[in-house]
């Protein structure tokens, strides 16, 4: 009787074309960053509705804003680790009720300080489910498209900020702060089931989990000839890695260190961009006496910059050297933002500029993703792209926070913007390093969107 073959399941995967099973897991992942942008950009449009009901400052926003981004951070040091234990479905799909539940009882807040505490918890939720759908859908893409793919499905996040936006803009009259709070609560309790029926484990962590590792070859088997129905049902799947003891410890491994403290640098200066305008913004062109109906337009240009961004960055960098490509990214992000704060009482100046920090920054951060789901091994996947949230997250705080501060000291929109210039041009710098260390490492071949990760 003939033994049955062995294969790794990163070449199984990479062997396979991109079948509509892994399209599946696609789709359900780019929902679920498409509620995170909705929320991330209800909240800055309700803030205006928010101050006129409650009697607020601008100031006063600043701890709502906050919490959530705080939760944001905890969540994904808290349930990154939990993902690499448990499972990355089981984990994606409790963060997802979490923050549903959270966010549908925000809508019910009866003053500022219960609304504090429920977008922290709304934060906890979001925090866990965002890294492992970045994770899923990196464990199921073949290793050349695998920074297209991962964007791909990140645009989720950027079309759901659009929609978040001009849906507040649009329907804030009518259904109020609560009402909008509400949908954002509703679509992910819809959403949980169909995840918890349609959305696969992953087969790599089946493999590396501590437990039932051979009892699992059935479960990776059945998952595998979903992408591959010919298959041989008497094949066996090897991780081609060793487990590892601790998710955490891996991150601070020699050979990994560096890596681990240039990402986060990268993703704390550049989320600070990303959530200092996407909190106060519309404020800020409100303040410039910009109705609100069109300073929503005017930063729906910046989600969609970011989408484009995304999608563009996303196959650049699987041709081309994925480190250069987002370094030059940033920099051109820094002349845009020269640009916008430079452009005066030009609407199409503004517009335009505020489209391409979008493209370079918004997009540039998908794609920061990409290469940190690519850079960890399989056993530490989930936390190190959760931790490099983490680390993301405390960076939007730090920009939110300080865009109040910037505001209560009646910082003018020239001011405020021209300050970002330093945040962008340091994440150029952070990728620009540890491209040069990887390539001097040896870790960075000819092809490198196959060579950075298994």
């Amino acid at each position: 009787m003939t033994s049955p073959s062995s294969i790794r399941v990163d070449q199984f995967i990479d062997s396979r074309p991109f079948s509509s099973f892994q399209k599946r897991v696609l789709a359900l992942c780019f929902l679920v960053v498409a509620i995170d942008g909705f929320d991330t950009a209800a909240i800055g449009f309700i803030g205006p509705a928010l101050r006129e009901q409650w009697h607020l400052n601008a100031a006063a926003l600043a701890p709502l804003f906050g919490a959530g981004l705080f939760g944001l951070m905890a969540g994904a040091l808290l349930f990154g680790p939990m993902a690499d234990r448990f499972g990355r479905k089981t984990i994606l799909v409790g963060s997802v009720v979490i923050f549903g539940a959270a966010s549908l009882a925000s809508s019910l807040s009866p003053d500022l300080l219960w609304l504090v505490v429920l977008r922290f918890i709304t934060g906890l939720g979001l925090g866990g489910a965002m890294p492992n759908a970045i994770t899923l859908t990196s464990e199921y893409s073949p290793g050349h498209r695998r920074s297209g793919l991962v964007t791909l499905m990140f645009c989720g996040f950027t079309l759901g900020s659009a929609l978040g936006g001009l849906m507040s803009a649009q329907l804030l009259a009518d259904l109020g702060w609560r009402g909008i709070l509400a949908i954002g609560g509703a679509a992910p309790l819809l959403l949980a089931p169909l995840l918890l029926l349609a959305l696969p484990e992953s087969m790599r962590f089946l493999l590396v989990a501590k437990r039932g590792r051979e009892s699992n070859q059935e479960s990776i088997g059945r998952i595998a000839r979903r992408i591959d129905p010919r298959l041989d049902p008497r094949m066996y799947f090897v991780a081609g890695e060793a487990p590892a003891k601790s998710s955490v410890r891996t991150l601070f491994a020699p050979e990994m260190i560096t890596g681990t403290l240039l990402l986060w640098a990268t993703f704390f200066m550049s989320l600070l961009i990303v959530y200092l305008l996407s909190s106060w913004m519309p404020t800020l062109l409100a303040g410039n006496g910009i109705s609100l109906r069109k300073a929503s337009f005017m930063t729906a240009t910046f989600q969609i910059g970011g989408t484009v961004g995304a999608i563009c960055l996303g196959r650049l960098m699987d041709r081309r050297d994925p480190h250069r490509v987002l370094s030059r990214a940033y920099i051109a992000a820094a002349a845009f933002i020269v640009m916008c704060a430079l452009g005066g009482s030009s609407v199409v100046t503004i517009v335009i500029a505020v489209f391409g920090i979008g493209l370079c920054v918004s997009g540039g951060q998908v794609g920061g993703n990409a290469l940190a789901a690519a850079f960890y091994p399989t056993a530490s996947r989930a936390t190190g792209v959760a931790w490099a949230n983490a680390v993301g997250r405390s960076g939007s705080i730090a920009g939110s926070l300080l865009g109040g501060v910037m505001m209560s000291q009646n910082l003018g929109f020239k001011t405020i913007f021209l300050m970002l210039t330093v945040p962008s041009l340091a994440a150029a710098v952070s990728l620009a390093v540890l491209g040069r260390v990887r390539h001097q490492n040896g870790a960075i071949e000819a092809s490198p969107a196959i060579a950075i990760g298994d």
